[in-house]
């Protein structure tokens, strides 16, 4: 047992919808800067679609959000907030860079392998090197962990930690923690909301790179076609089809692939900004959003009841493709409005 002194820092713990935006929003409402998740979402850009296949995963997949990392360097660059980060090779060197700073009384975030975050029930936990949370003190042999999934603060073994933060594997943390060390008390949101717009639009229209925004919605719904020949079996399909309605679902997004979130921010932030329009694009969005879940439901109907002919498969892919069009419609519209805010 470790036979430091036990200390809580006060941390408001709340729930969040993802564990990146949840994590950051923490961290900035800590230290004075009163912000909505859905806010913070906006302001970075988080709102993107990725469709690709590595040599380091089995399987094809996609995201529906912009890189992990990218929120905290978002709000940095828009809101001048300065984030102290590091890596430690060392374990132990790792560790007690956390406890020295709990005796300052800074909360620290870390990204961790979600699977030994054992205070979430087993069915919830997988392995994922992404998952941040917030570490806010510590009992005995235990820290005690704000996470965003967790309904009160919770307990985590040192051991546990240690496990999270060194997993190996691909893209390991390697003990990565940060936290802020300078936080704007009056930063100019009005800019930052419309620079997070603009870069959206940008990322969804107009990045040169097949796999990523509407372009790679349109090569998501070709793609799609040849997973049956790319499973290894039946059963195999079914896990990566009800993967879709998992990953547009389940894994944090709030909802329809964050898209419910980024409805949120627009409405936010059409009153930030007294712009009607963004309103509007808001009430858009939803239904956007609402499309994507009938995606998630049917390809959970498909998994489940192992449906794979070629006619689902089709049908599936025009769903898809019908969302690129109506997602190039809606960030085409929102860029032209960006222009006049």
């Amino acid at each position: 047992m470790n036979k430091m002194n036990d200390l809580v820092i006060p941390f408001e713990h709340r729930m969040f919808a993802h564990c990146e935006s949840g994590t950051v929003t923490g961290l900035l409402n800590h230290g004075g800067l009163p912000l909505t998740e859905p806010m913070v979402f906006g302001i970075s850009s988080g709102i993107l679609f990725l469709y690709f296949k590595t040599p380091a995963l089995p399987f094809p997949t996609f995201v529906v959000r912009n890189f992990p990392g990218q929120m905290i360097r978002g709000v940095s660059r828009r809101l001048g907030v300065k984030f102290s980060t590091a890596k430690y090779r060392d374990q132990k060197k790792g560790e007690d860079a956390i406890d020295a700073l709990l005796d300052k009384g800074i909360p620290v975030a870390c990204r961790t392998d979600f699977y030994y975050m054992d205070y979430l029930p087993a069915y919830m936990r997988a392995h994922f090197n992404f998952h941040y949370l917030t570490i806010v003190g510590r009992k005995g042999s235990k820290f005690l962990v704000s996470d965003c999934y967790s309904t009160e603060l919770a307990e985590l073994e040192r051991e546990s930690l240690r496990k999270g933060r060194y997993p190996g594997g691909s893209f390991d943390p390697r003990g990565f923690l940060f936290y802020p060390v300078r936080v704007p008390q009056n930063p100019d949101i009005d800019a930052a909301i419309r620079k997070g717009i603009k870069a959206a639009c940008f990322n969804m229209l107009r990045l040169p790179v097949k796999q990523v925004g509407v372009k790679g919605i349109r090569l998501f719904s070709k793609k799609i076609m040849e997973w049956p020949g790319m499973a290894r079996n039946e059963d195999h399909l079914s896990h990566e089809i009800m993967k879709i309605n998992i990953l547009l679902e389940d894994q944090g997004t709030g909802g329809a692939g964050y898209r419910f979130m980024y409805a949120t921010f627009l409405r936010q932030a059409s009153e930030k900004l007294n712009a009607p329009a963004l309103r509007e694009m808001s009430e858009r969005m939803m239904l956007v959003g609402d499309d994507w879940r009938r995606i998630s439901i049917y390809a959970a109907r498909m998994g489940k009841n192992h449906d794979f002919g070629e006619t689902k498969f089709r049908e599936l892919s025009e769903k898809i493709a019908r969302q690129a069009d109506a997602e190039e419609k809606f960030f085409t519209d929102l860029a032209r409005i960006a222009k006049t805010l």
